[in-house]
């Protein structure tokens, strides 16, 4: 994915973490997996970043949630915002899509795991679809 023109920036909701964003590593996808929909309420819409590429402006209050023998979550331990996971060890990190703050310039590129999603929503739009990881 090309450089952004300039840097995207996001936030939590009470504005305690605060970060930037110099290139996405990848568009949007939708995970319906169990975990993140525990801890979205709904599905989570994430893109991602190398960590070459993601500058952390304020992050006294970002916490990391082991969730999984692979990976881990980051919330603000404020308000609760769900903003981050990472794949243990990996240079890089997924980034929810709606604490972005526009224009992102990113669009959904696909679904993953809808084998798990929930069985109160259909999916409607043209985006590929995962039974698992795509």
């Amino acid at each position: 994915m090309s450089d952004n023109a300039e840097p995207v920036s996001g936030n939590c909701l009470c504005g305690s973490v605060r970060y930037e964003v110099d290139q996405f590593a990848r568009g949007v996808v939708g995970c319906h997996c169990e975990q993140c929909r525990k801890t979205s309420g709904h599905y989570v819409a994430a893109t991602k970043a190398t960590h070459d590429n993601l500058r952390m402006i304020s992050d006294k209050t970002v916490k990391w949630y082991r969730s999984s023998d692979i990976a881990e979550r980051g919330f603000c331990s404020e308000c609760g915002s769900n903003l981050f996971w990472r794949r243990i060890g990996e240079d890089a990190t997924s980034i929810m899509a709606g604490a972005l703050n526009n224009p992102t310039g990113l669009a959904l590129q696909s679904h993953i795991y809808t084998d798990d999603m929930g069985d109160y929503y259909e999916l409607h739009d043209d985006v590929p679809t995962y039974p698992q990881s795509g």
